[in-house]
């Protein structure tokens, strides 16, 4: 299976061994769920499905990568205590929590979340001394005499032998306690997140043309050479940068990410080439509606691989477009809610500042108590970040107009988260904007060519511009997906009649 699906199916799986019944008990009782075990080649995104299913779970996480630990700190150090049995008096050897369990019991202190994931990575590389201790983990969630706290699943991680010469091969024994997902690298898989991250455009568009260079690792007369989902990960937040401060990106920064030599020299040129593509067409201009027939032509006459890079960069800056008025939306909806409440705190005679103060503190403690689960996502952190600068900026505002009660506070409020109303009404009228000039660039420049198909699928698969033209309305959208939708039913017909020869 690909790493999306390892992660659908890694959810499923908590959400059916978190499910309780009507005492509070759960379904599957903790000596009988199975720990989840993915096997597959490093960077290939492994240890980022966990964050993300905790975060979509709204469950803390705590991770551990097991080649750090020594038999003495995954299970306690031995201390003395003296006991009595059957009146004698003796001297017993105990153990301390393991420092892995006790990271679990600090999080649910911290958090006040108790319920999680406990991700144990590289499992299969424990030192020689744990190893014998891993088994009886496996099987009842301890080390040493202590347990992993109810309601936390397992889920552990492992390279193949291939990749990793600590690797020890787990017996049948140990295999028969774990549940098995064999990960493999896909890119189409991983570009549907890229895309939902807004990795850079030069990464994706690269890939497109060459996948075969996504998952690389080879044994060459130089040694070991490689290329991950990582690598091309952490390039892409590289290149951002490195634009963002004007510095130039070369070889010599590629070459710290990708360990290929043949794949550098190639994306290091291609580099060149889209950022040269980036100058000659003007892709801001393009989206604003100002393409000249020149750019039309020199559009139509490009070779395949300058029209596939052109349209990527035009698809990659109206989906910065609409990812940031989703998350103003998202924003908005959340900050209309927790106004309702200050309304009606309002009318119950509470001052309208010392609403908004609590509010803000209820917030803060809300993102520290998902940080130390680490189960906010980005997204949320940028919107509960916008949520405390609204409340911040409005105390400070009646503050200085000295009105902290009443109706006529509240409506000072009212008028502020208006204004931000406003200004996402006119953001998204401008984002519908450039993407009606999108369509009708792609149209003059490729007419019925594979372009428009790719526009319409790259529209469709993201998960916020799907959202976006839902909410918003896009015509030059349904029009194209109504007509390719028809292509493709006549082209089925088609092969159907061919089939039956008439």
């Amino acid at each position: 299976m690909n790493i999306r699906q390892a992660k659908e199916y890694i959810r499923d799986s908590a959400k059916i061994y978190l499910k309780k019944d009507e005492y509070g008990e759960y379904r599957i009782p903790v000596v009988r769920q199975r720990p989840l075990f993915l096997l597959g080649a490093p960077g290939i995104g492994k240890t980022a499905i966990m964050e993300q299913v905790a975060q979509e779970l709204g469950i803390a996480l705590v991770s551990y990568s097991m080649t750090h630990h020594t038999r003495q700190s995954a299970l306690g150090l031995p201390f003395i205590r003296h006991r009595v049995y059957g009146g004698k008096e003796t001297d017993i050897s105990e153990y301390t929590m393991s420092e892995i369990i006790a990271s679990v019991y600090d999080v649910m202190e911290e958090s006040g979340i108790r319920e999680g994931i406990l991700f144990l990575d590289e499992i299969n590389c424990v030192s020689e001394t744990l190893a014998p201790s891993m088994l009886q983990f496996l099987q009842y969630k301890t080390f040493g005499r202590h347990q992993v706290p109810e309601g936390w699943v397992i889920v552990t991680a492992g390279n193949p032998p291939e990749y990793n010469k600590s690797v020890r091969e787990f017996d049948v024994v140990t295999m028969d306690r774990l549940r098995v997902l064999e990960v493999e690298e896909d890119f189409e898989a991983w570009k549907a997140y890229a895309l939902e991250k807004g990795l850079h455009n030069a990464v994706t568009n690269f890939l497109d043309l060459k996948k075969e260079y996504f998952y690389r690792i080879e044994t060459t007369v130089s040694g070991r050479s490689y290329v991950t989902a990582r690598g091309w990960e952490d390039l892409s937040t590289a290149l951002s940068l490195y634009e963002e401060e004007g510095l130039p990106a070369d070889e010599t920064l590629v070459e710290q990410y990708l360990r290929n030599e043949r794949v550098v020299k190639e994306f290091t040129a291609y580099y060149d080439l889209y950022r040269k593509y980036k100058r000659d067409y003007q892709v801001e201009g393009i989206l604003a509606g100002e393409a000249g027939e020149e750019t039309v032509r020199k559009a139509s006459a490009a070779p395949f691989d300058e029209r596939l890079s052109l349209l990527g960069m035009l698809i990659d800056r109206i989906q910065n477009d609409i990812r940031e008025a989703m998350e103003n939306a998202a924003y908005l909806s959340d900050l209309a809610a927790l106004l309702k409440a200050v309304r009606a705190a309002a009318g119950r005679g509470q001052e309208v500042l010392s609403v908004l103060k609590m509010q803000e503190e209820g917030r803060r403690k809300l993102m520290e108590s998902r940080e130390k689960a680490s189960s906010l996502s980005d997204q949320d952190r940028r919107k509960h970040r916008a949520v405390l600068r609204f409340l911040q900026e409005a105390q400070k505002e009646l503050q200085l107009a000295g009105r902290v009660e009443g109706a006529e506070a509240f409506g000072l409020l009212k008028t502020r988260f208006d204004a931000r109303t406003a200004a996402l009404r006119g953001e998204t009228e401008e984002t519908k904007a450039r993407l009606h000039a999108l369509f009708c660039f792609v149209e003059r420049a490729f007419a019925d060519g594979n372009e428009m198909l790719i526009l319409v699928t790259e529209l469709t698969v993201n998960v916020s511009s799907a959202r976006f033209i839902a909410m918003f309305g896009c015509p030059d959208y349904q029009r194209h997906n109504e007509e390719l939708m028809l292509s493709e039913r006549q082209g089925g017909i088609r092969e159907e009649l061919a089939k039956l020869e008439l």
